[in-house]
């Protein structure tokens, strides 16, 4: 459908009451979240399901912790079927999951989940919400996700979303008591129990009250559910039907419910569509006992509102008399409907809060029916504070109506009078310059803009906290007249541009500084007092820009810059800028830092850029520091291979160390002869995403009995991606046992073997200063020719030995680690570099 032209990412901009609004608007019909970017385009079957949602007057709120935990199917049948205002509470962003379809993890994967999560509201019909809470990992229990989390501020957040959003009844997708498995799982049930009566208190987060009103909920639900062996279903628990199949979509809502999973890419979401009954159970956690149906006693019509009048009546009026063929006949409808909405009375907040949705929702119905399509776009997809840009702004009535346009307001500073009587189907073209101001902010993820902890994201702005992105960075406003009733119609800035295969490609307009400049590595290891030269890549974001690089470094290293001056003429040039940068064997480590000086100012800033073909353009704006790492490390053999999996970022920080690397592609896997390499490495999670690797496994087993060393990094074995293959010389399965305490105490059980003590000793301090977990997916079942090398649990668990086990298969050797040197070796930890160098200097076995 036209309306899911969603590729135009939100950045930071000031909040602006009117915009707001006109962004309910589309994401009460549409699902979250256009957000007043792009002009919505719907068929007359999507009218005629908005048409239908304005006669509900009902909410409910799902409660989880992820991104991909929410039940699409049933949010689904709530938003399109039973036309209540539907919204997903999401506790985090889902930064510490794992990923599928690139190389991003942090801060880069949160970007992208959270637009997957965007899409999939699109998809279903849901709003979606967030809290300030990190992902910071796995998490066993909810006793450790509140001592990383800040609990009261977490709650804090739950206890806005419920009074802002006013939901009749809440649903939790986990329980309590720890069904659920995740600590982060239980954690969102504990917060959602706890909220649902905080919510009511006005002595609970009483500097909320200056923004919303206190809300009692009716009842909270847990969604029970019957997956991975575990069926917390019965039949004593309330049921819904959710398998619905509903004509005007086309579908039933295990179509819908596939459909919006399937957004999920980066996790292996994707989806089949499910058709027929489809039942979904409840059990009761507290509030007003229901014993029928989970909205038993709720009021969902208009009568709920004692002011409310007849408008139910002329909102089922409209629902019978429109007329497909001709929507705009529905306009006299809308605009009667719409003025008994701005009659409501504003004193009781209730009624205040429904006024302001409906009005939104019955807006955009009106601007669909009179066929209005309305876009603005700048002449490039990126310009810098004080500069010029160049705007056109688009407009067409595509339906007979009478359609004024009285004004456009551009990026809130020139309003230019119009007057302009819409012509039915002409396109309408106005051309503005304006000079952006010195004081505009850079384009950023909100959320980002400030350091944060590894529990909670800092948001300055309490109006954003919940928000699932930013607002556009500039707007232009359509001021029109519909037979005569005023209108003021939001849409952000875009770029647009035609693609040969994926054909019109929408971005976002960026807001960036004059230059930025990225560094090669954002980890620069050292194993040797030899100098490395390093690489900073200068990009001009606008003509005409002249300066110097600078650099500082820690304490005892040393930078010699080659090239600092840089003279970019246009605008998108750039100039790689070498230096050397040599260590001194009493230097710190620490951070690198870059910069560039023009005209008396400094620019420190780096951009990441975050492209796929399912989520709008995303980017990231930070500082411009790299991690320099000094290793007391030894190596021997250099020449590796590398079969790549789902995405990670090894091979790069090998190579750092001196390693030759070769990525062993397919093509090569068939022809080439392996024993030139001394070892092959597998990324991550490669035999869930190489089908090819079955093929080559009796190849890779003769390497390794000819002398070669195999190291398979973690591979998953569950549901989602089943593990049906063989992997090493001998049996062992792949668990879901990890351990997530990245402090956890490491026990030496086979101190004497090789791969502690050749080349390099490693002891317990080789495990200081890990990052996130100590490892994942752990072996066990193991054939009695695998030796264990270390033990591990987390607190109040039994040890576990699976985190790597070595195998001797003929004079070479089989190596599985769910170890996460995956997460490590970016991280520049010292201990993931001398422990991996020794997996792969592993000597060879005699006869």
């Amino acid at each position: 459908m036209a309306y899911f032209r969603y590729y135009c990412a939100r950045y930071y901009t000031d909040t602006h009451i009117m915009i707001k609004q006109f962004t309910l608007g589309l994401t009460l019909l549409f699902g979250q979240n256009l957000l007043a970017q792009t002009s919505p385009e719907l068929n007359s079957a999507e009218i005629l399901l908005g048409i239908k949602k304005l006669n509900t007057v009902g909410s409910v709120l799902y409660v989880a912790a992820h991104p991909d935990d929410e039940n699409t199917r049933l949010l689904g049948y709530l938003a399109k079927e039973k036309n209540f205002r539907t919204g997903y509470l999401s506790l985090t962003r889902g930064d510490g999951g794992q990923n599928l379809i690139g190389k991003e993890q942090g801060e880069a994967l949160g970007l992208i989940r959270t637009q997957e999560l965007l899409a999939a509201r699109r998809t279903d019909g849901a709003e979606q919400f967030f809290t300030r809470a990190n992902d910071f990992g796995f998490s066993k229990n909810p006793e450790e996700t509140f001592t990383i989390w800040n609990k009261d501020s977490i709650l804090a957040d739950v206890v806005l979303t419920i009074r802002r959003f006013k939901p009749d009844v809440i649903i939790c997708r986990f329980p309590t008591t720890g069904e659920g498995g995740h600590g982060h799982h239980t954690a969102s049930a504990i917060l959602a129990m706890e909220a649902f009566d905080l919510a009511a208190d006005p002595t609970k987060f009483p500097e909320q009250l200056k923004e919303v009103e206190v809300w009692q909920t009716k009842r909270i639900f847990w969604n029970t559910f019957n997956f991975g062996g575990n069926n917390t279903t019965s039949e004593d628990q309330l049921k819904l039907n959710v398998g619905t199949y509903n004509p005007l979509l086309g579908m039933n809502y295990g179509e819908v419910a596939a459909n919006s999973r399937s957004m999920h890419k980066s996790q292996g979401f994707g989806s089949a569509k499910q058709r027929g009954e489809s039942i979904e159970y409840f059990k009761f956690l507290k509030g007003e006992v229901a014993s029928t149906d989970i909205f038993e006693g709720v009021d969902a019509s208009w009568k709920r509102l004692s002011t409310a009048g007849n408008i139910d009546e002329l909102i089922s009026k409209c629902i019978s008399t429109f007329n497909p063929q001709h929507p705009e006949q529905s306009l006299p409808a809308l605009e009667s409907i719409y003025a008994k909405l701005q009659q409501l009375d504003d004193k009781d907040p209730s009624t205040r809060y429904w006024k302001k949705v409906k009005l939104a929702a019955c807006q955009e119905l009106i601007l669909q029916c009179a066929g209005l399509w309305m876009e603005a776009y700048v002449n490039d997809y990126s310009a810098v504070p004080g500069n010029e840009i160049s705007i056109s702004a688009q407009i067409i009535a595509r339906n007979p109506g009478n359609v004024k346009l009285k004004s456009i307001s551009f990026i809130d500073q020139t309003n230019k009078e119009t007057n302009l009587q819409l012509s039915t189907n002409k396109l309408e073209i106005i051309d503005q310059k304006e000079i952006l101001p010195k004081t505009t902010a850079y384009s950023a993820p909100y959320w980002l803009v400030e350091p944060h902890t590894v529990g909670m994201y800092t948001v300055e702005d309490p109006a954003l906290i919940g928000v699932p992105e930013n607002r556009a960075s500039k707007s232009v406003i359509y001021h029109l007249a519909i037979d005569g009733i005023d209108f003021q119609i939001a849409r952000g800035l875009v770029f647009k541009s035609t693609d040969p295969v994926k054909g019109e490609v929408y971005r976002p307009f960026e807001i960036l500084p004059p230059v930025t400049i990225n560094i090669s590595d954002q980890v620069l290891v050292f194993s040797a007092l030899t100098p490395k030269e390093i690489s900073f890549v200068v990009k001009a974001n606008a003509p005409k820009v002249k300066g110097n690089v600078q650099v500082a470094v820690p304490t005892g290293w040393k930078i010699e810059i080659k090239n600092p001056e840089i003279n970019l003429e246009k605008k998108g040039d750039e100039q790689i800028v070498k230096a050397i940068l040599t260590p001194d064997k009493n230097g710190k480590d620490g951070q690198l830092r870059a910069s560039v000086s023009v005209d008396g100012n400094v620019y420190s800033k780096s951009i990441t850029r975050i492209e796929y073909d399912h989520i709008p353009y995303q980017f990231i704006l930070s500082d411009a520091e790299a991690k320099i790492v000094f290793l007391d490390l030894k190596k021997t053999k250099n020449k590796i291979a590398y079969i790549p999996g789902a995405g990670d970022n090894v091979p790069a920080c090998l190579t750092q160390i001196g390693y030759d690397v070769t990525f062993l592609t397919d093509e090569l896997l068939a022809k080439e002869d392996l024993s030139v390499y001394s070892s092959i490495v597998t990324g991550i999670r490669a035999y869930n995403t190489n089908d090819r690797l079955p093929v080559y496994h009796e190849k890779l087993m003769a390497y390794v009995h000819q002398g070669g060393n195999l190291i398979v990094q973690y591979n998953t074995n569950n549901r989602i991606a089943p593990m049906e293959t063989k992997i090493g010389p001998y049996p062992f399965t792949i668990s879901r046992d990890r351990v997530t305490d990245d402090n956890a105490k490491v026990e030496f059980i086979n101190p004497k073997h090789p791969v502690l003590n050749t080349p390099n000793v490693i002891t317990e301090r080789d495990f200081d200063g890990w990052i996130q977990e100590r490892g994942i997916y752990f072996a066990t079942e193991l054939d009695s020719h695998y030796e264990t090398v270390f033990s591990m649990q987390d607190p109040n668990e039994k040890p576990s030995k699976g985190s790597l086990i070595i195998a001797k298969h003929g004079k070479g050797n089989f190596v599985y680690t769910g170890l996460v040197f995956f997460r490590e070796l970016p991280a520049g930890i010292p201990g993931a570099y001398r422990l991996f160098v020794n997996l792969l200097s592993l000597p060879q076995n005699k006869n």
